[in-house]
This record gives structure tokens, sequence and C-alpha cells, in this order.
């Protein structure tokens, strides 16, 4: 006897379903495409996949309530832009509202007269093969008739915040097993290299402050908020995405869970802790601040503030 059980089905926090979707890592795109009368659109995206290699196809979500979408519905092609880790002012340009996209980027003009934009990773061109329905979205499958595979290093996005690829630790333990007949000259050239230490360091210092960061209760993005509002390095809104490192979509809805749970007041264009807020903040920091005294301790003062002074010379700070 098949006994079957129903189960209760649980309400689902757009919010914190959006969160949880953070998880997932994936790389950064903007869609572009022009219809016949000429008009441009270009939105950032990391809802993009492959569905199939032969016939190639690929498909994007776009929300139901962009204004863009019209512009897609109506061209018969559209480019998939892979943005390249360099390209974060560019993500940032197109996630914003009621501005010219276009203007002051650089571009070309490739199939069905879709713009492809210049430094990118990778771009795909596709003819618009079918819009379905799905949910608040429409998904939007094209078929590539062409594609361009520039070989840069990718942006990728995760938890809210922009981030970049290293290699594994475990994957550059075993290279360095495996490869004992290394040439010295070439083994001390990579170790002197500053890009590639200030990347296997941040991702080693990340590995122990994350989670301590994430118990709080509040993603990377959401944490990064509270620190620069607490901070005062940013001025209005439209400075987050640059201190934040993530695009102004992410921005504004950080805004939300953070103004949802009390700790911030959403004044027009400037934003204010809350005294809840200034708590939190101050925990975060609390916890930012212990565990750079607990990687630092052994290094002398005078070494901590040569290395802090070249961190700030390198990031602009003055």
């Amino acid at each position: 006897m098949n006994t079957h059980h129903t189960l209760k089905e649980i309400q689902i926090d757009p919010l914190q379903f959006r969160r949880a979707l953070g998880n997932f890592a994936t790389g950064v795109t903007i869609m572009t495409a022009q219809n016949a009368q000429g008009e441009k659109v270009g939105v950032t995206a990391n809802s993009f996949n492959s569905v199939s290699l032969d016939p190639p196809l690929i498909l994007w979500s776009i929300d139901k309530k962009s204004s863009s979408f019209s512009i897609f519905e109506q061209a018969t092609h559209f480019a998939v832009n892979i943005l390249s880790g360099s390209q974060i002012e560019l993500s940032n340009k197109f996630s914003r509202r009621n501005i010219d996209k276009f203007a002051e980027t650089n571009y070309k003009l490739g199939q069905g007269l879709a713009p492809i934009l210049e430094q990118c990773s990778a771009v795909f061109e596709c003819e618009r093969h079918a819009i379905i329905e799905g949910g608040d979205h429409w998904i939007i499958v094209g078929k590539v008739v062409n594609f361009q595979d520039e070989g840069r290093s990718p942006l990728l996005y995760h938890q809210g915040a922009y981030s970049s690829v290293i290699p594994h630790p475990s994957l550059q333990l075993k290279e360095s097993i495996s490869t004992t007949d290394l040439n010295a000259a070439q083994q001390g050239q990579l170790y002197s290299n500053a890009c590639y230490l200030m990347s296997r360091a941040f991702k080693s210092y990340q590995a122990d402050y994350l989670p301590k960061q994430l118990a709080s209760g509040y993603r990377t993005s959401e944490a990064r908020l509270l620190l620069v509002l607490a901070s005062g390095t940013a001025a209005s809104k439209h400075d987050l995405p640059r201190d934040i490192a993530m695009p102004m979509q992410e921005v504004e809805q950080a805004i939300a869970i953070l103004a949802a749970d009390g700790l911030i007041k959403n004044n027009s264009d400037f934003l204010e802790l809350t005294e809840k807020g200034k708590q939190t903040a101050h925990y975060l920091f609390k916890i930012a601040d212990t565990h750079q005294e607990e990687i630092f301790k052994k290094y002398s003062q005078q070494d901590r503030e040569i290395f802090m002074n070249i961190l700030r010379d390198l990031a602009g700070i003055h």
C-alpha cells in the first residue's frame, strides 16, 4: 500500500531566495540588442547558460518589468558580452537606469546590428530563437551564429559582490608536488609576481575571514554596505558601486534587505545607519579587526604600516 504524504508548502521570501541563489558563483554578462528603428539596449545579467551544442543554443532571462524587454523582443539578434575582470565599471554603468549606456562606450555592430562591446572575455552573437514565459521573467533563447573567444580572465559574481578567478589552493599544491623538476628561475619569477601573490594572499585571507563575517547573518554585499556607510567614504548612492565593488542592482537589493531589518534609513539619494545599523557595523568592524590582528600579529608595527601604505597607494586612496 502506497501512502502519500502531502508536504506543507513553504512560503518563499523573494529577498531571502535571491540571497540563497547568490551562493552560486557566475560570470557577468551585458546583453545588447538594437531594433530596426535604431534603438539600442544593454542590460547587465548573470542569468546566462548554455542549452545545446548542436544546434548551438544559449539562454538568459529578463525581468518582465524591464523597459528593455520590448527592444529584445523586436530585435532579430542580440549579443552576449561576457565581461572580463577589468570591466567592473562597465558592468556598473549598464546596471544603472535612465542614462545613455552607450555614450563613451567602445563597441561595434555585429549580426542584426547588435552592439558588441570591446575588451570582453568572449562574445556570442545570437539569432533570437524563442521567448518563453518563466514566472516573473522572460526566458530568451538564442541560436549562436558567431562568437569571439578573447581568452581574457572573466569577471565573476558571488554573494552580491564581484570576484575574480585564481587557481584553487589545492591545485597549486598538486602542481608544486608534481613539478619538482620545475626550473628554479621560473619558480622564482612566479613567486616574485605581485599580481599572483596579491591574488593568492587575498584568497588565503578570505578563506578564514568570510565564515566569520557570514556568521553575522549578512552576506558579503550587505556587510560591505554597512561598513562603507559606517566609515563615511561614500557621499551618495551613486558612489556605492565603486566603494562596495558591486553593481547598482545589488546595491539596491542590499539596501532593501538592510532597510527591512531596520539597519538603514533610505533618504532619497543618501543612506543613513540606524542605531541598530551602527551597532551591527561596529560588530562587523570588530570581526574584521580581530581577524586582521590574528593575521598580522607576527609582523612588526613598522612592517604593517609599510604594507598598509602600499595597499592604499595601489588602491588610489590618499
